[in-house]
């Protein structure tokens, strides 16, 4: 197999036939063919000689030691600014085998390093690219410092291998900085540096520490792939463009402390398996967590998130607490599992829980938000409460939630539990007006603890057709009804409508979620609570077109007369009515015209008497109907009346009318008393 040598012409010194890499591969810049390492002595110091401030320089493949790049750079020294001056610089595949030294160096043209090796230490520290940098494949196995350079063009480190420690802080790149692919074995720093352009560090691998502190990404920057088995620390560091970190893993300590991320911020897929640092770190844009893996502690404390923040099917592992993050936009936890306890602390303007999975106890605690827990799975118990007042920093500093400064309450919301087996849910404090709960599993084993706020009915009066209604009946509702009612035919105003729709719950499956709601209330001893559920479990079993006529009608009758023994007031008024009905008719045609007295007549055989005694029938009252209002009749009737209402006879004789008035009397008006005691009794039942 033929292999094939530099494509310059090059000095061969030591070539083995055959073999044409291993002699000396150095371009050739003397006379005599050889390259600048290998020349005579003479030929040396012509070439040299022949260099100026600015002129163009070719080493490519030259072994350039110490000494040989000592008198290169002093010949090119510009005397005004005691500064080397380089043109365009090749140093394609050149060896420097001693340390390499090019501090304050200026590259007015194009410099390449493409696959040269570094022995020793190399010095590029205060040097100037004007033109393209590249230091592609190139080996520092020495110390690599190029702190305080300036490059102005491209700089393309792609490849390059880093031995020992590399220094880029408070290095400026004006083009675009690639790194991708390189490999720091030691330490990285970039503190300070400036990246005006796009910066990226795909597939980059540091096995030592990273630091990145107080840097400044002006354009995009990319480290998708990047492994970072050491420290990482980006505190303070500014992306102003998009900052991409997708697939990275960080196996040491990940710190982006006080961060500012301008654009979208991704981290998606990223593997931190050490602890993972984001406190008071400020995301502009989006930021993306989706499917990232946390193993050991993840810290957002007092994170700030003016758009929305992703954390799609992220895997908690290690995390305690999980914030205050403090989001204007959508915390999104969907399909995210808690490895461990946690308890996370969010204000933000809407959260979701879809499908999220808490493997160990929760307590979840919010600000502002629309909380979505829809299909959520908790197998350990989970506590959703509203926060009243503001998170507060480690250091007992309230956090800032300036972003949330538009939103009209801090009372937190849950608008679905969906799909959730609520056998392991609390909620405490939370606004459940438009919660939808048809779906939820064991429903009736969810405790709703604190002052958790439902639905009302819409108040105030309300035209339909040619009549106006006045809507009485104050009550809890849930969402699921607000939008049934609000698509019926002359719908009462005040009804909210559905976000969709297509998914409106049906009278039927609306008792079933009333129902478990009253069982849950009464399981945990709140009687007066479970009242209003019970309400609508009644009214959706009266509205419902599958129930039965003669069902339907005995729920309309008991919700006519006492809104179920549910409504005092009603039963009460009935009663009164009742009893008023009854008096009317009693002192009208109830009462006999007079008291009749009993008739005895006797027959006497001897010693023997025979009586007998005869009750007149009672005289129907007759004259003017005004002339029976008298007080001896009022206090008559009324005695009857009260003596229904315990379900007694007075004694009393009456005409058949009143016989008949009293009978219907002593059956009804017991009746819509029980009704009113019952609802009183379930109004303060404890």
């Amino acid at each position: 197999m033929t292999i094939a040598g530099p494509s310059w012409a090059h000095c061969g010194q030591g070539t083995v036939p055959g073999d044409p890499l291993a002699g000396c591969t150095g371009v050739t810049v003397t006379a005599s063919g050889r390259c600048l390492a290998h020349a005579e002595e003479a030929d040396q110091t012509a070439y040299l000689v022949s260099l100026s401030p600015g002129a163009d320089l070719d080493l490519r493949g030259t072994s350039v030691d110490e000494t040989l790049i000592g008198r290169v750079l002093t010949a090119m020294t510009d005397p005004a600014t005691r500064r080397p001056t380089i043109g365009n610089a090749r140093f394609d595949s050149a060896v420097f085998p001693g340390d390499a030294s090019f501090g304050s160096a200026t590259f007015t043209g194009h410099a390449w390093f493409g696959s040269a090796t570094f022995t020793e230490d190399a010095w590029f520290g205060s040097a100037t690219f004007t033109g393209h940098a590249s230091f592609g494949s190139a080996t520092f196995t020495g110390h690599a410092s190029f702190g305080s350079a300036t490059f102005t063009e491209d700089a393309w480190f792609g490849s390059a291998t880093f031995t020992q420690d590399a220094w880029f802080d408070s290095a400026t790149f004006t083009g675009h900085a690639r790194f991708d692919s390189a490999t720091f074995t030691e330490d990285a720093s970039f503190g300070s540096a400036t990246f005006s352009r796009d910066a990226r560090f795909d597939s980059a691998t540091f096995t030592q520490d990273a630091w990145f502190d107080s840097a400044t990404f002006t354009g995009h920057a990319r480290f998708d792939s990047a492994t970072f088995t050491g420290h990482a620390s980006f505190d303070s560091a500014t992306f102003t463009g998009h900052a991409r970190f997708d697939s990275a893993t960080f196996t040491g300590h990940a710190s982006f402390g006080s961060a500012t991320f301008t654009q979208d911020a991704s981290f998606e897929s990223a593997t931190f398996t050490q602890d993972a640092s984001f406190g008071s770190a400020t995301f502009t844009g989006h930021a993306r967590f989706d499917s990232a893996t946390f193993t050991r502690e993840t810290r957002f404390g007092s994170a700030t998130f003016t758009r929305d923040a992703g954390f799609t099917s992220t895997v908690f592992k290690g995390t305690s607490v999980l914030g205050p993050l403090v989001c204007a936009g959508t915390v999104n936890l969907s399909s995210a599992l808690f490895g461990v306890a946690v308890t996370v602390e969010v204000a933000a303007k809407a959260v979701l829980f879809r499908r999220t999975r808490w493997a160990q106890p929760a307590t979840v605690w919010l600000r502002y938000a629309d909380a979505d827990v829809s299909d959520a799975v908790a197998e350990y118990p989970v506590t959703i409460a509203a926060r009243p007042r503001p998170f507060t920093h480690v250091s007992g500093d309230l956090v800032d939630e300036s972003v949330l400064a538009g939103l009209a309450t801090v009372e937190a919301r849950v608008t679905s539990l969906r799909g959730v087996d609520a056998a392991q849910m609390i909620l405490t404090d939370l606004d459940l007006s438009q919660c939808l709960f048809a779906g939820t599993v064991h429903l009736n084993q969810l405790r709703l603890e604190g002052d958790c706020r439902f639905a009302a009915t819409p108040e105030g009066v309300h035209r339909r057709g040619r009549l106006w209604l006045v809507r009485c009946t104050r009550r809890r509702t849930l969402a699921e009804e607000h939008h049934w009612r609000h698509g019926l035919p002359r719908a009462v105003i005040g009804w909210q409508p559905p976000l969709i729709p297509e998914n409106v719950v049906q009278p039927r499956a609306l008792a079933a979620v009333y129902r478990a709601l009253r069982t849950s209330h009464e399981d945990s001893g709140n009687e007066p609570g479970a009242a209003d559920f019970y309400y609508g479990e009644m009214e959706m079993r009266r509205a419902d077109p599958r129930t039965a006529p003669g069902e339907r009608g005995l729920l309309t009758a008991y919700w006519a007369l006492s809104g179920y023994g549910l409504r005092a007031t009603r039963a009460l008024g009935w009663l009164l009515l009742a009893v008023a009905g009854t008096m009317l008719v009693m002192m009208l045609w109830g009462l006999p015209q007079r008291d009749t007295s009993s008739l005895s007549t006797g027959i006497i055989t001897g010693h023997r008497i025979t009586v007998t005694t005869d009750s007149p029938a009672p005289e129907n009252p007759t004259g003017p109907p005004g002339d029976r209002f008298t007080t001896e009749r009022f206090e008559k009737s009324l005695r009857i009346v009260v003596n229904s209402v315990v379900f007694r006879s007075s004694g009393q004789d009456l005409t058949t009318t009143g016989t008949y008035t009293e009978m219907a009397s002593r059956l009804t008006e017991p009746v819509l008393l029980g009704f009113a005691v019952l609802a009183v009794r379930g109004r303060i039942k404890r």
